[in-house]
């Protein structure tokens, strides 16, 4: 008798203080009656989970030492066993149905090869969210523009064909955009992504604006990367930055229009905080093309700030 799992889901973790939240919330959904494991890759965190993965049945806990979540899932992939890959953060919650979605949509679908699902922000207090909440509520996560327009699946909220991914190999390390530059090259290679709404998990948004801000050092980072020494490519960088600078102009009618937003006052918080975080990224981006210096800006994952 095969007692494989039919889903292998592999969280990497980083000092994530709701990793016990995020693995009940996989736990119940044995309900289904789909067999899955759970593969925890510890990153380096000052502690092992261990107590965390202890009480929850069918998890093991497993260890990473180099840097990155990309590393990390790859180890896990390789001590999968099951059919199909989920990959989750360890501060996301999935919504009850999340692997019965995913599973059923594979089942249907033998065209596709690997799926994004949605992603929504877990706020502090649901009835007042904060300017950065509200900003990230509209702007953040905006999984189905991943899949449709960019040809990636963010890794909080991914499945793909175990036979997939090892033909298209693993996810980069901590110099990448791992699950931007996975998914593209696996499209790139003729693969069929899909976009799974009923798949959701739901994210703490960051705690606070200098949060929010270190989160998006490190893709201008990457992306100031491809620019280099090239004199075209920076000018037009320097161009980009400029009109990162003028965007927040144009964003009220999509806050106004936006279905995440609830309220004038939301709007208003979205508002402000995008042309705050708009004006620090173009700052950032001009001072990358005086001093073309990333290095110190893609040395940590999963919110440096844990």
């Amino acid at each position: 008798m095969d007692d494989r799992p039919s889903v292998s889901i592999i969280i990497p973790n980083l000092n994530e203080p709701d990793l016990l939240v995020c693995l009940r919330a996989l736990d119940v959904q044995r309900i289904h009656g789909i067999p899955f494991e759970i593969l925890v890759v510890d990153n380096g965190s000052r502690e092992m989970p261990e107590m965390a993965v202890s009480l929850v049945s069918g998890a093991r806990l497993l260890r990473e030492t180099t840097p990155g979540p990309g590393p990390a899932r790859n180890l896990g992939v390789a001590q999968a066993r099951a059919p199909i890959l989920a990959f989750i953060d360890a501060d996301c919650v999935a919504s009850p149905n999340w692997l019965r979605v995913i599973v059923e949509y594979f089942d249907e679908h033998p065209e596709v090869d690997f799926i994004g699902g949605d992603i929504r922000i877990r706020p502090a207090n649901a009835d007042r969210l904060t300017a950065v909440e509200a900003y990230e509520n509209v702007y953040s996560y905006r999984a189905r523009s991943y899949v449709e327009q960019y040809g990636f699946a963010a890794s909080g909220n991914m499945a793909v064909r175990a036979e997939v991914f090892h033909s298209v190999g693993p996810f980069g390390g901590i110099g990448t955009m791992e699950d931007t530059e996975w998914g593209q090259r696996a499209t790139a290679a003729g693969y069929q992504i899909g976009y799974l709404e009923g798949a959701r998990v739901y994210t703490p948004s960051c705690n606070s604006f200098p949060e929010l801000a270190r989160r998006w050092d490190r893709h201008v980072a990457h992306e100031f990367r491809h620019v280099g020494h090239k004199p075209l490519a920076l000018a037009k960088w320097i161009g980009k930055s400029v009109a990162m600078a003028g965007s927040p102009v144009f964003e009220t009618i999509r806050i106004w229009r936006s279905d995440r937003a609830n309220g004038t006052r939301e709007r208003l918080l979205a508002l402000s905080c995008v042309t705050r975080i708009r004006l620090y990224r173009a700052r950032r981006m001009l001072g990358l093309a005086w001093h073309h210096n990333t290095a110190g800006m893609v040395d940590m994952w999963n919110r440096e700030s844990k």
